[in-house]
């Protein structure tokens, strides 16, 4: 059983920098991939960024590619995303989430595990 709590978000301008955090408590951390999703008012939930166990590869949706990076602390129990250069269109309940197999990422039914979600506003 893994528990997400994420924290961060927040009511930013256009161009802002943001930095969420997610932890987690609970047994073998290490064993899950870990991602970041988003939800926008009338939207499907969709997904943002990747990293797998060890934090060597991490991946984008296209539409964060290049201002969102996404980071993990094993010994800490915590994922981060650090968003830059952030848009309107980035505004988002975002929830931090985990996979015990590394299959379809992009995917919510991929996923075990999900925190309760940061609100993220970005205006412009």
């Amino acid at each position: 059983q893994v528990q997400l709590v994420e924290s961060g978000g927040g009511l930013v301008q256009a161009g802002a920098s943001l930095r969420l955090s997610c932890a987690a408590s609970g047994r073998a951390f290490n064993r899950y991939a870990m991602s970041w999703f988003r939800q926008a008012p009338g939207k499907e939930r969709e997904f943002v960024a990747t990293i797998n166990q060890s934090g060597g590869t991490g991946d984008y949706a296209d539409s964060v590619k290049g201002r969102f990076t996404i980071s993990r602390n094993n010994v800490q129990k915590t994922v981060s995303l650090q968003m830059n250069s952030l848009k309107p269109e980035d505004t988002a309940v975002y929830y931090c989430a985990a996979a015990s197999r590394a299959i379809m990422l992009e995917r919510t039914t991929s996923y075990d595990y999900w925190g309760q979600g940061t609100q993220v506003t970005v205006s412009s």
